[in-house]
């Protein structure tokens, strides 16, 4: 099974064009699609999960026709949006049990059953009768997922579904995607590097509604090898360094900044060949999409 989408754009009343001929290839398993805020990612979400209509382009997943078939493609997905709101007075488990019946679950034994077997596989049986306005972020993340299981879907989309999640519900969420990730599509837009190098078997980067590039994240990794150079400079070097070089990345350390550049060759003497990582893939790619002359 996987989700094909062909030439998508979309451009909304602004002016402004959130998608520019948007094509991949989406198979089964974890796709990360990775790209900074405004990128275009929750707009390609949104129009996959017919949330809105796109101007021009196909989607095919299965058979169906993702852009015309609205009907079949919400009776096959699951989807936790970006703002994901709760009734903060209504227990974990009536909720729950509440959105199985808008899926179609009508048996109430088959829908005990399932609601159950949910909130135990998100972590939050123990939990299932306190009100969802005391839960965590990563708790109701987790119940966001929780509710995107209903129906035994093919497809489920989660978008940004880690931002703002400390660093042990960000491990426990991370653990719960990867498990669900494994016969079916799941497409994880984020902006957060490490939340696809740690699950997504294949991914996408996106950036001002353009595809840049597409494929197996150790691949991507690889075609980098020999192009990626740091160097570590004072802070009152940084800018000049910028402004020479095409730098990719910088980060401050022990008071000092460490600089990546991408290049060909090595820029100066100075700069020492480094193993590029997803978040060099990343970087290089937006840096060279944003001034593809000094490339």
């Amino acid at each position: 099974m996987e989700l094909r989408i062909e030439n998508l754009s979309k451009t909304y009343t602004n002016g402004v064009q959130a998608l520019k001929n948007v094509s991949l290839t989406i198979p089964t398993g974890m796709f990360g699609l990775l790209g900074p805020n405004g990128a275009g990612k929750s707009t390609l979400m949104r129009t996959i999960a017919t949330l809105q209509e796109a101007d021009h382009g196909t989607a095919v997943m299965d058979g169906i026709d993702v852009l015309k078939d609205k009907q079949a493609v919400r009776s096959a997905l699951g989807y936790l949006p970006q703002e994901f709101g709760v009734y903060p007075k209504i227990s974990a488990e009536a909720l729950l049990d509440h959105f199985a019946v808008l899926k179609g679950i009508s048996d109430k034994k088959e829908r005990k059953d399932i609601v159950n077997a949910l909130l135990q596989q998100t972590n939050l049986y123990d939990v299932r009768k306190k009100n969802l306005g005391t839960f965590s972020g990563g708790m109701k993340q987790r119940f966001g997922i929780a509710q995107a299981l209903l129906g035994n879907p093919r497809l489920i989309i989660v978008d940004e579904p880690t931002a703002g999640l400390d660093p042990a519900e960000r491990n426990r969420f991370h653990n719960l995607l990867s498990e669900i990730g494994e016969n079916v599509i799941v497409i994880l837009s984020t902006h957060i590097v490490d939340d696809v190098s740690d699950l997504c078997s294949n991914m996408a980067i996106i950036n001002k509604g353009e595809v840049l590039l597409a494929g197996e994240p150790l691949k991507l990794m690889d075609g980098l090898k020999g192009k990626v150079w740091k160097k570590v400079v004072e802070k009152n070097q940084a800018a000049d360094h910028k402004a020479r070089f095409t730098i990719i990345s910088s980060r401050m350390y022990m008071g000092r900044v460490v600089l990546h550049a991408y290049g060909e060759s090595q820029p100066d003497a100075s700069f020492e060949a480094i193993a590029p990582s997803l978040e060099d893939v990343y970087f290089a790619a937006i840096t060279r999409h944003q001034v593809p002359a000094h490339v």
